[in-house]
């Protein structure tokens, strides 16, 4: 049976079209939308809204807003980080006469100053690392796979820019092993003969495992690899962005191999031989990425995300009660 599809990319004309229209819309429409937003909420879904919400923007006590914040009216589009302005923009759009510090890029530390991040490591302590979601236009591209697991090739998939640490480990030890199909897509590196060209997601899909290292912070493929009837292989997870990965449960939503590597095979065998277990994983991937799929509720924890930080600020009345 052949499956015929083709998966592309989030369009990136759209999306910069959407964010140039954004900018033309009146601040008085804004608060009117806001408002009709935030009175949307079902009280069914107010639960997870608000564990999400705090999840997102930890801080639980009240701050002194500080001089060096920018007033969200003075965020300016520049010729560097326009998908994460206009993502930006497109929450901070109903706050503009309050103030707040953004961080853009790929932020994998956490600042000594409440600040809104795309991402931030996993840990205890990460209070100043508000998330956002932001570069969604690259992160969050979802798929819906017509291939059955059963049907895909018992191979380890990868392709991905190979510069940092943990990504070279990784190729050094398996990019020859029969049970991988790795390729590094840049050039210029001293580990050249790892080049391939890149592939189509369709091509990725048609192996029952997709490699998912981070980089410099998140592993980007994650998103549309959980969305997939494929599964994602990784080590567990340092960074975490507005999908949660720290929420994500090993050999539950993912095939967690060792941070040295050293149980790769071990696990892809286990599970080729036992497709029930992977089956049961991909189902588990595909239902915690479904909640991303809303985008009218995606929508409402952005908005209650940042009026929680401007509550807590004492620049805004709160709408709900965060913390009952």
């Amino acid at each position: 049976m052949r499956f015929l599809f083709s998966y592309q990319k989030n369009n990136k004309f759209l999306f910069y079209l959407k964010g140039y229209l954004s900018l033309l819309i009146p601040k008085y429409f804004n608060k009117v939308s806001l408002q009709k937003i935030l009175d949307s909420i079902s009280y069914n879904k107010l639960k997870e809204i608000k564990l999400r919400v705090n999840y997102y923007n930890k801080i639980e006590n009240k701050i002194v807003p500080s001089n060096d914040w920018k007033f969200l009216s003075d965020l300016k589009l520049s010729k560097k980080g326009k998908t994460y302005f206009f993502d930006a923009y497109n929450t901070a759009r109903y706050f503009k006469n309050h103030r707040a510090n953004f961080l853009f890029g790929d932020v994998n530390y956490i600042p000594n100053r409440p600040s809104f991040v795309k991402s931030r490591p996993i840990s205890e302590n990460n209070k100043n690392s508000i998330l956002l979601k932001l570069n969604k236009v690259r992160h969050f591209l979802f798929v819906n796979d017509k291939i059955p697991i059963e049907k895909k090739k018992n191979i380890l998939f990868g392709r991905a820019a190979v510069n940092q640490k943990q990504r070279i480990d990784f190729y050094k030890k398996y990019f020859d092993n029969k049970l991988c199909d790795l390729g590094q897509i840049n050039k210029g590196t001293k580990y050249d003969h790892w080049y391939k060209k890149k592939v189509s997601i369709d091509y990725h899909l048609k192996h029952k495992f997709i490699l998912c290292i981070e980089g410099y912070d998140v592993a980007s493929n994650l998103k549309w690899v959980m969305s997939s009837n494929s599964v994602a292989v990784m080590p567990k997870p340092k960074y975490e962005s507005w999908f949660m990965e720290g929420k994500l449960i090993p050999d539950y939503h993912y095939v967690l191999i060792k941070d040295d590597y050293s149980d790769l095979e071990e696990k892809l065998n286990y599970y080729i031989n036992n497709l029930d277990k992977l089956k049961f994983i991909s189902k588990n991937a595909n239902q915690y990425v479904s909640k991303f799929r809303d985008t009218k509720t995606e929508k409402i924890i952005s908005l209650l995300v940042m009026e929680k930080f401007f509550s807590i600020t004492s620049q805004k009345k709160s709408s709900i009660d965060f913390f009952s």
